[in-house]
């Protein structure tokens, strides 16, 4: 067996949970001002973060959402989103972080999955978040400001208590702190249970490859509810005694005028802002002269894109690899070690193997194969499904990634392709098995298969392979319209192509492979 080592050694798990590895980067600084809203300019220092935190997890541990609850939130970027998630988590909870942008039957689904005893929703997401608690089992709803409504939500400073000094006893391998959801290698969205000692020891890692300084700001559009915004992005920074600049949208002009107005040296983006970077006319309307880093991750960026973008701003282009189900980063860039095309070099105490995906014979270097991945980082698993959990990680440890990829000599891994059903748009997961039960579910459907066509600038555009059920003639317009009242913008059908049938294994398997084949000959 042939085992790819990380060249940064070996790191030791963390001994703190999540929230301890931050509060130790804010005790460092507490009255420096650590997040600030993008929009509306107010700021918190660490010690009001801190305070907030404390008291808010006082509140819940008083009225049983403390120890062993889980509690959903729904909301856009802000920094009182880090007080819910840490709140949550120093009382001894789960926090399940909601895409706000979900609709009500997206967010009821998470809730059930989730078992969700409280949900804590942005005032922009409260009607949706309402209808999608009943019948889900939510003891309560609290609302991210200052006045509750007539139908009994409670304002989060209504959660607030008697601050917890200390942070709940928790099972640092055990209990999970981090509840968010996706789709892995195939099939729906599942609650990924990211403990806190993954979330803890990725901040390490992240900090071991990413040159991040005490007082250096970032600007944080990438959402929080994905491990991306949450865990490479606002815990490192915090963990440094660094200031997180939050957007609960991203807008370009606004992105360029706070990378402006903060000073900023390092952004992280997805590859469709790095593109942006590299064409949008707003670019030269801006002062980017002290910005000398851009980190791209979440999909692939086209070592083209890159080197257009790096042209434009003036910054070295750098890439890093992971997923949710590794908290999410296990391969990083160094800035002085960059190599275009390559998405970083291992994390420090991770290994890696490159594998046949048809004999499961170990391959070396330069030899394209599914990337196993063993560290501290792997998750605990899938909630409340072992057969996907088994499915993805081994008896032995190692997390099969779905991606096609490759070492060099040098130890900088390539990514060529996909062996997972999963698609990519614009950074965000797009579950085709999802998409296909919506369309199987339209009268005028007999069967459907979904996958993404490659899109220069999304990535891939989700696109349905429709079967007509016998008299029926369905419009285009019309099933992409069915979808899109089901299922975020993100997800929606972008394209609907008409077949006979949708070609099937035996096994009764869709053949993705000739659909792809079909959609590029």
């Amino acid at each position: 067996m042939i085992v790819f080592q990380s060249q940064f050694g070996d790191i030791a798990p963390s001994e703190f949970s999540i929230t301890e590895r931050i509060f130790a980067g804010l005790r460092e600084r507490p009255d420096a001002i650590a997040l600030t809203d993008g929009l509306t300019g107010a700021c918190w220092t660490g010690a009001e973060l801190m305070d907030a935190v404390k008291c808010l997890a006082g509140g819940l541990a008083a009225r049983g959402f403390g120890a062993g609850a889980t509690v959903a939130i729904v909301a856009p970027n802000m920094p009182e989103y880090f007080v819910a998630f840490h709140g949550v988590v120093w009382a001894g909870g789960t926090a399940t972080t909601v895409n706000p942008a979900y609709t009500e039957r997206e967010i009821r689904h998470q809730l059930l999955d989730a078992g969700a005893d409280l949900l804590i929703a942005a005032p922009s997401c409260l009607a949706a978040a309402k209808a999608a608690a009943e019948g889900a089992g939510v003891k309560a709803i609290a609302v991210i400001d200052d006045a509750g409504d007539a139908d009994g939500v409670i304002p989060l400073a209504g959660l607030m208590g008697d601050p917890m000094e200390e942070q709940a006893p928790v099972d640092l391998d055990r209990l999970p702190a981090a509840l968010p959801y996706s789709s892995g290698t195939t099939g729906l969205p599942k609650g990924v249970m990211l403990s806190h000692r993954n979330l803890s020891t990725n901040v390490d890692q992240v900090l071991n490859a990413l040159d991040i300084s005490v007082g250096e700001s970032t600007v944080g559009f990438l959402p929080f509810f994905h491990i991306y915004g949450l865990n490479v992005i606002l815990s490192p920074y915090l963990a440094a005694g660094g200031h997180v600049v939050t957007m609960p949208r991203f807008d370009m002009d606004v992105f360029l005028r706070l990378v402006q107005d903060y000073g900023v040296e390092q952004i992280f983006v997805a590859p469709p802002v790095a593109l942006g970077l590299a064409k949008h006319p707003s670019v030269d309307s801006y002062d980017l002269s002290r910005l000398k880093k851009v980190f791209s991750a979440a999909a692939p960026l086209g070592a083209d894109v890159a080197a257009a973008c790096a042209e434009r701003v003036g910054a070295v282009v750098l890439q890093g690899y992971g997923m949710t189900e590794l908290s999410p980063a296990s391969h990083l860039m160094p800035a002085g070690r960059a190599r275009a095309g390559s998405v970083g070099l291992t994390a420090v105490g991770t290994s890696c193997r490159i594998v046949d995906p048809e004999s499961g014979e170990g391959l070396g270097v330069d030899e394209s194969g599914e990337l196993w991945i063993k560290g501290p980082q792997v998750m605990m698993g899938y909630l409340n499904n072992p057969q996907a959990t088994a499915e993805t990680i081994d008896p032995d440890g190692w997390l099969k990634t779905g991606d096609l990829c490759s070492f060099d000599a040098d130890g900088y891994l390539y990514v060529h392709d996909r062996l997972k059903e999963l698609i990519k748009f614009k950074g965000f997961q797009v579950a085709p098995a999802e998409l296909e039960d919506i369309l199987l579910s339209h009268p005028g459907i007999a069967d459907a298969a979904v996958i993404g066509a490659p899109d220069a600038e999304a990535g891939e555009l989700p696109t349905a392979f429709v079967a007509s059920a016998p008299g029926a003639a369905p419009d285009p317009a019309e099933i992409m319209a069915f979808v899109a009242e089901r299922v975020a913008t993100y997800k929606q059908i972008r394209q609907v192509i008409f077949v006979e049938a949708v070609p099937k294994s035996a096994s009764g398997k869709i053949l993705r492979r000739e659909l792809r084949a079909t959609l590029n000959g």
